[in-house]
C-alpha cells in the first residue's frame, strides 16, 4: 500500500470516515489534505494539511483545490466522502430520519444533494484536470446500501443511487485516461456518533474509520485498478482481496444486501 509521493484530497474529512481515511492514507505515505467547516487551517502532522471549506459554497470549493494544486502540481487521491442531511435529526421533539416521504423535511433532500452529491460531482470536476494531466488517478465516491434497498427515507436512498450512477458514468468517461472512478461502501463504522450509541448496537461486526482508509490505499496502490472502475465496491469484501485486516487485526464480515 505503498503511497509515498501522492498526493490525496478528502472531503469532509474532519471527523468520521473521512478523518479515518485521512489518516490511514497519511500513514501509508501519501500527502493529504482534508477539507470541512470545522478544519484547522493548519497542517496537522507532517502528512495532512486542513482546508477550511463549505462544500455548499462553490468559490470556497474551487480556492481549496486552487491551494492544493499550487503547493503540490497534482493530486492522485480524491475520497469524496463530505455528506449533508445527517443534522437535525430531531425536530420539535420528533426524530424525522425514519418518516416517510410526505412528512420529511424537505431541506434533508437538499443537503443531501447540494453537500453531498452535486459536492462530489464539483469536487471530481475540479480534481480531474490534474489527473488527466498524468492519466492516472483514483476518485472514491463514498456511498451505501441505501442506493439499493429503502434504508430510513426516500431522500437518502435517492442520493446514494445518484452517487453510483455518477460513478459509473464518470468511469465510462474517464478510463480511456487511465483514471478509475468507484463507489465505496463502508459497513457499520465506528464514528463518533456511532460510539455515543454503542451501548445499543451490535459492533461485533464493525469497523473502524481507518479501515477503509486501509481499503483505499489498496486501490490506489493498485495498479490494476481500472478493472473496479464504474463499479460499486464493498469494504469488507476488498479487505479479503487485497489480503488485509482492521487496525484490531480483526476482519470484518462483508454484508449482503438482505442483512443491511
Amino acid at each position: 500500500m505503498n503511497l509515498d509521493g501522492s498526493v490525496a484530497v478528502v472531503t469532509g474529512g474532519t471527523k468520521g470516515v473521512g478523518r479515518g481515511v485521512g489518516r490511514e492514507l497519511a500513514r501509508q505515505g501519501a500527502r493529504v489534505f482534508i477539507t470541512g467547516r470545522s478544519a484547522q487551517e493548519q497542517p496537522l502532522d507532517e502528512r495532512i494539511t486542513g482546508i477550511r471549506c463549505d462544500h455548499r459554497v462553490d468559490t470556497q470549493v474551487v480556492a481549496a483545490f486552487n491551494l492544493i494544486l499550487r503547493e503540490t502540481g497534482r493530486i492522485d487521491i480524491l475520497v469524496n466522502n463530505v455528506w449533508g442531511g445527517y443534522e437535525r435529526m430531531v425536530e420539535d421533539g420528533n426524530f424525522t430520519w425514519p418518516k416517510p416521504f410526505w412528512d420529511q423535511p424537505l431541506w434533508r433532500w437538499d443537503a443531501m444533494f447540494s453537500a453531498g452529491v452535486r459536492a462530489h460531482y464539483l469536487a471530481s470536476q475540479l480534481a480531474t484536470p490534474a489527473m488527466l494531466a498524468r492519466q492516472r488517478g483514483l476518485i472514491v465516491n463514498i456511498s451505501f446500501w441505501a442506493a439499493q434497498k429503502h434504508i430510513g427515507n426516500v431522500a437518502y436512498g435517492v442520493s446514494k443511487a445518484a452517487t453510483d450512477k455518477m460513478t459509473a458514468d464518470m468511469a465510462t468517461e474517464l478510463k480511456p485516461h487511465g483514471i478509475a472512478v468507484v463507489s465505496l461502501y463502508p459497513g457499520l463504522v465506528r464514528t463518533e456518533k456511532i460510539m455515543e450509541a454503542a451501548e445499543f448496537l451490535d459492533l461485533t461486526n464493525s469497523e473502524s474509520p481507518e479501515f477503509i482508509g486501509k481499503t483505499i490505499a489498496a486501490l490506489a496502490a493498485d495498479r490494476d485498478v481500472l478493472r473496479y472502475t464504474g463499479k460499486v465496491l464493498v469494504a469488507a469484501a476488498l479487505a479479503i482481496e487485497y489480503g488485509f485486516t482492521d487496525i484490531d487485526g480483526k476482519s470484518p464480515r462483508p454484508l449482503k444486501l438482505d442483512e443491511v
